[in-house]
């Protein structure tokens, strides 16, 4: 076995951005910390281990602070950014941003390297002061090189907002999700070898396709619950109706049925209940149309409309077919009682493993044009 990097999996939810790593070979994850105990669950019943620590707290941190580990991982919630944080910088630590926290452990523990996960909005949200603010306190704070930023005659940051974004739909699965990924590397450790990676980007897609598109995903004969009672589909026509006139483009979605020759779903949502709307199916079955429900206020629609499934979800996402196969055995599955809009939670709140795993052997190639070799510990 060749050189294994270690991790630590924060905000770790079911666990997307650690198996996106352990997909490459390269990683072994070393500590994990989540808070919803709905995540845990899974993530014990997929990977063996309680992530059930806050990050928040001490005694994870000197936990941390004693672990020997290369990069830190989190694929942390977008929280508001105040205008007084962004003038006091990282002495300024807003009680509850999840970030900051995360800044501290970095700071304590000085990683190799670090890889964050966001939404797409997190580098436009306040005109781009949050976002800012994360890069100034990696840079200049904490002492790391962050791939598509440069300085400038000013000795300040330049960057561009759109070479953080990067959409699934290019790494071989059909949703559009566009995430911002943000990687930096230890200058201090490094010196005048991050240099080699002054010039590099952020990968823009893969080369593997899982699915070329949506219905390539879609089960089929699926269970009755799925479909839409007819009350519901004509409301959602209604409310679409009244967009349109309003001159928006809200409102449900079939993707399946459309002029588009490769359809895709639209991003799925950590909601779980609601948003589901927008990713529609056509697939009508014979001896659905008019069938009474006991959890429905009107029978089934006759025109074959049904929401995705979690295992849909799940393969959108690249957990289902695709990161626990071993031996041709597809091994992922929940826990036996976890309810089906946790599934969809689950799912919708995670990240797309192809992705992660690309940005994760991106990583690698990074740490070999640095000729990096895992420490035990730093300081």
């Amino acid at each position: 076995m060749g050189t294994i990097y270690k991790t630590i999996d924060l905000c770790a939810g079911i666990g997307g951005i650690r198996r996106g790593f352990e997909l490459t070979g390269f990683f072994s994850n070393v500590l994990s910390s989540e808070i919803d105990r709905h995540a845990c669950k899974t993530y014990e019943h997929l990977f063996g281990e309680n992530p059930n620590n806050d990050l928040t707290q001490e005694p994870f941190k000197k936990l941390v602070d004693i672990t020997p580990y290369d990069i830190l991982m989190a694929g942390f919630p977008c929280q508001p950014f105040s205008r007084a944080g962004l003038n006091e910088g990282f002495a300024h630590r807003e009680e509850g941003n999840i970030f900051f926290h995360i800044a501290e452990i970095i700071k304590r523990s000085r990683p190799a390297a670090v890889f964050l996960e966001n939404v797409d909005h997190l580098v436009y949200r306040e005109n781009g002061l949050s976002f800012k603010k994360i890069l100034i306190t990696l840079e200049e704070s904490l002492d790391y090189k962050v791939i598509g930023t440069k300085k400038n005659s000013k000795n300040g940051i330049d960057y561009l907002p759109n070479d953080f974004i990067r959409n699934s739909r290019y790494f071989g699965v059909p949703q559009n999700r566009p995430r911002t990924y943000i990687i930096g590397f230890n200058k201090k450790m490094f010196g005048k070898k991050i240099k080699k990676i002054e010039n590099v980007e952020l990968p823009k897609d893969s080369s593997e396709i899982l699915y070329k598109n949506i219905n390539f995903v879609l089960e089929r004969k699926v269970d009755s619950h799925y479909y839409l009672g007819s009350g519901y589909l004509e409301t959602l026509k209604r409310h679409r109706k009244r967009e349109v006139k309003k001159g928006n483009n809200f409102g449900y979605k079939i993707i399946n049925k459309s002029d588009d020759i490769n359809p895709i779903a639209n991003t799925l949502l950590a909601t779980g209940g609601s948003g589901r709307e927008r990713n529609l199916i056509y697939d009508p079955q014979e001896g659905i149309a008019g069938v009474k429900l006991k959890n429905k206020k009107t029978p089934l629609n006759k025109e074959g409309i049904r929401i995705m499934t979690p295992t849909e979800w799940g393969k959108l996402q690249g957990f289902i077919n695709y990161a626990f196969i071993k031996n041709g055995k597809d091994n992922f599955s929940f826990p036996k009682d976890t309810p089906e809009i946790h599934q969809y939670r689950q799912f919708g709140n995670s990240v797309t493993i192809p992705v992660i795993e690309t940005m994760a052997m991106f990583i690698v190639q990074c740490f070999k044009l640095m000729d990096y070799t895992p420490q035990k510990l730093r300081r």
